[in-house]
């Protein structure tokens, strides 16, 4: 039996994990989605809503737990589960990595997506004028977000979650990793070959940064969590093992 927690991205919530939570609880393990500061049930204003909280959020969460756990990043995760390694590297069994930022040391999520020439995510983002949050339109959540999802009522239950106001601050924090910590714990990475928002091109720029114990390549767009969950579940339960 695994202890898996799994943490969200960027307008993202523990609602978009709801297929996965039931599929990987169906094979014993326990299984926690979280809500992180300013999303979901975890309502906080944007001016709290930082890296160092959603940091904190998750190692709050690790900190009650009996046993290691694996934590299962997803977007903007990929980020924020390299931080909390760095941090508490002893209370990680490993990391997996879907569709996930994964930054050197003194990189951005920012400046990874700035890079990403093909990624449509960034040039269809509308920021705030103070810049300290952004939002996207029910179209690039249907076109870019959730690109491979055909059946519409069911982008029609999930579409309204994402629109709302996402802090900015996260993207811009700067990861400060270190091969003696963040490196020395197991790492597997899930690729999504149809993402638009973190294209394959800057999923296999960011895989040079960082030695993986292995890499799954998933047939998805930037949500296979929604769209095809049991093949997610299944290659999660794979790198569990």
């Amino acid at each position: 039996m695994s202890n898996i927690i799994l943490i969200h991205g960027a307008w993202g919530g523990a609602w978009e994990f709801l297929d996965v939570v039931n599929l990987l609880s169906n094979n014993s393990n326990k299984v926690t989605a979280l809500d992180l500061p300013g999303h979901g049930k975890n309502t906080r204003p944007i001016v709290d809503v930082t890296m160092a909280t959603y940091v904190k959020t998750v190692i709050d969460a690790i900190n009650v737990q009996d046993e290691k756990v694996i934590l299962v990043g997803h977007s903007l995760a990929g980020a924020i589960i390299s931080q909390v390694a760095e941090e508490i590297p002893e209370k990680i069994d490993r990391l997996i990595y879907v569709a996930a930022v994964l930054p050197a040391s003194g990189e951005t999520a920012l400046g990874l997506m700035q890079s990403d020439e093909r990624g449509q995510l960034l040039p269809n983002t509308i920021f705030s004028d103070d810049q300290t949050y952004a939002t996207v339109t029910e179209k690039t959540v249907r076109t870019v977000l959730l690109n491979d999802i055909s059946d519409q009522e069911h982008l029609d239950r999930l579409v309204p979650h994402f629109l709302f106001k996402q802090a900015t601050e996260p993207f811009m924090a700067e990861a400060r990793l270190s091969e003696e910590k963040f490196g020395s714990v197991k790492k597997f990475y899930i690729r999504a070959s149809a993402d638009k928002v973190l294209t394959p091109e800057l999923q296999g720029r960011m895989l040079n940064s960082w030695k993986m114990d292995k890499i799954f390549t998933l047939e998805s767009g930037h949500f296979p969590l929604n769209s095809i969950p049991q093949a997610l579940v299944d290659v999660i339960n794979e790198a569990s093992n």
